[in-house]
């Protein structure tokens, strides 16, 4: 009799987390005209974006979001180090379509000019749920403050 009521149990939670997962893939979509919003009050998109962020950002970025030593000058190649993510960098200072759109499409692309850069494009390598996640993940770190600034930016 125990086992069917877990069985059954088990059933319906798994239904009903099929059902919110499918309803929010298909909030999530390429089209342009959709805004972007982190959400890093969403546990489970923020654990989510752990993952991601430790498995595709953190070997550049730091797996605390620290970045890399003197990001704000250029490398012996050219090139500017990868920044922080946490508060001491500027990511907080762009608002959630731009973060996306640069990590999905790349500094180029995004800004519609030449800027040699080491920024991968993850446009066909993280879903759009990848990429809104280990952005949420990131802001989740960031002090309540600063995110209240964030926010701000954001509703403009």
């Amino acid at each position: 009799m125990f086992a069917r009521k877990w069985i059954l149990l088990t059933s319906i939670f798994l239904v009903i987390g099929i059902f919110l997962l499918s309803y929010f893939i298909k909030g999530i979509s390429t089209d342009p005209k959709m805004l972007i919003r982190l959400e890093p009050k969403n546990l489970s998109l923020v654990n989510l974006g752990e993952i991601v962020y430790q498995n595709n950002c953190s070997s550049c970025h730091g797996s605390n979001l620290e970045g890399q030593k003197n990001w704000k000058e250029r490398d012996a190649d050219g090139y500017m180090p990868a920044p922080p993510h946490d508060q001491t960098g500027h990511t907080w200072h762009h608002n959630d379509q731009y973060l996306f759109n640069i990590t999905k499409y790349g500094i180029e692309k995004s800004l519609q000019l030449n800027y040699p850069n080491n920024m991968p494009i993850y446009e066909d390598v993280l879903t759009d749920i990848e990429i809104l996640a280990s952005l949420s993940y990131i802001k989740s770190k960031w002090p309540e403050k600063i995110q209240k600034i964030h926010d701000e930016m954001n509703s403009n």
